[in-house]
């Protein structure tokens, strides 16, 4: 048991101080306070506790408005003790600190945090597992228990509403994801159950349903096989399997930067790498001259080619980003990329650099992998130009940034 004085907020959600010439990670405290913390994890350079009492609260502290939230709770959310101001401070802080720490660039141009609306109700897509004693819950990252749960304060109200009136009855349901397209209204059961067996269902509301098998392959069972959703003036389709950003609100502000980033003429080649169901393809169609859109699941690729149908200026290829970028033979006016946390292959890069983009806008939900990824573009020539965090998980350590880099 140690008394610590916190200085500093790790990427991870973890406070961080000194104890006897170590660095101690502190989950649900904050920097500014002093507390008292149990060492729960002991390595030769740094610990890890569990807090025990705060001493000297941060001014920045709030009443956690969620019963599961803490130590002993879902696991979901990270920081709903502190303002939805210090959370904003504290993303853009742990960006820099990456970037400096892990890419070798200080003093780079982060901007301060673009906050969500409200901070709460946001979240389009969640995933439930059976809770011990019946029920629901989520399950935890770090080990296998479920945490039953009756409300979720992140979820949006369209989802909330559904979870609300579920009654299963399902003895071999394995996992149970929720789906919206909050724009539209659309809503989706996923179910997934042992050995693959589709339940017998009856369903009074107007919510399409889907067996999703254990090699990734859905099943309809009751309405349509996708939902829709429309952001910054398009609609997308979205298949079961396929991804599309949980915080549709603020996708539009990715849209947004991505565009203003790009700053097309008209007529160049963009390549959309990662490019999904289509988020920025079909706004990038409609300014550039050539968009390739590449993208490896078979399912959103079938969404995208729904998507972009009637639009003749984009290039859909299946494939991997670093096997196309190694075939390709032409030069690209301009690239963006929005790959999932671990970044780009070293491949996918060398690839990149070797196609030439004037201008890369680079979407990353890790700043770790971004910082990464930055050393290597900093060594290929390239510069950053703008770097704008985008709170895309409020009550997260989870931290969504788009940046600018030209040569």
């Amino acid at each position: 048991m140690i008394t610590l004085q916190l200085t500093g907020i790790a990427h991870g959600g973890a406070a961080i101080g000194r104890y006897e010439g170590k660095v101690i990670f502190v989950p649900y405290a904050l920097p500014g306070e002093t507390v008292r913390a149990e060492i729960v994890e002991d390595h030769a350079r740094y610990a890890r506790a569990r807090l025990i009492e705060v001493i000297e609260p941060a001014p920045e502290r709030v009443v956690p408005p969620c019963p599961y939230f803490g130590p002993d709770g879902c696991g979901g959310c990270h920081w709903q003790h502190a303002s939805c101001e210090a959370q904003l401070r504290f993303k853009a802080q742990v960006v820099a600190e990456q970037l400096a720490r892990i890419g070798g660039l200080a003093d780079l141009p982060v901007l301060p945090t673009l906050p969500d609306p409200t901070g709460w109700a946001y979240r389009n897509q969640a995933r439930f597992h059976p809770a011990p004693g019946g029920g629901l819950g989520f399950c935890l990252e770090d080990r296998r228990d479920v945490v039953p749960v009756e409300e979720c304060l992140i979820l949006h109200p369209l989802l909330a509403d559904l979870y609300d009136v579920l009654d299963l009855e399902l003895p071999d349901l394995v996992a149970l994801t929720l789906r919206a397209g909050t724009a539209t209204g659309d809503r989706m059961l996923i179910l997934e159950t042992a050995e693959d067996e589709a339940p017998e269902l009856e369903i009074d509301l107007p919510v399409s349903c889907i067996l999703l098998t254990s090699d990734g392959i859905p099943i309809p069972l009751i309405g349509e096989s996708a939902i829709t959703e429309t952001v910054a003036g398009h609609t997308y389709r979205i298949s079961a399997p396929s991804f599309f950003q949980a915080n549709t609100a603020q996708a539009e502000h990715l849209v947004r930067l991505v565009l203003e980033y790009l700053d097309l003429r008209g007529n160049e080649t963009v390549l959309d790498g990662y490019c999904g169901v289509g988020l920025f393809t079909l706004p990038l169609a409609e300014r550039a001259g050539l968009v390739v859109a590449v993208e490896m699941d078979p399912f959103a690729v079938e969404d995208l080619l729904v998507n972009a149908a009637g639009m003749e200026n984009i290039e859909v290829i299946e494939g991997p980003v670093e096997a196309v970028l190694g075939d390709w033979k032409g030069m690209l006016n301009a690239a963006v990329v929005d790959p999932p946390r671990a970044g780009l292959t070293p491949e996918a890069l060398e690839g990149l650099v070797a196609a030439g983009p004037t201008r890369l806008v680079y979407v990353s939900c890790d700043p770790a992998t971004l910082a990464r990824d930055a050393r290597r573009l900093v060594a290929a020539g390239y510069r950053l130009e703008k770097l704008q965090p985008v709170d895309m998980f409020p009550q997260t350590y989870h931290i969504e940034t788009v940046s600018l880099w030209v040569q």
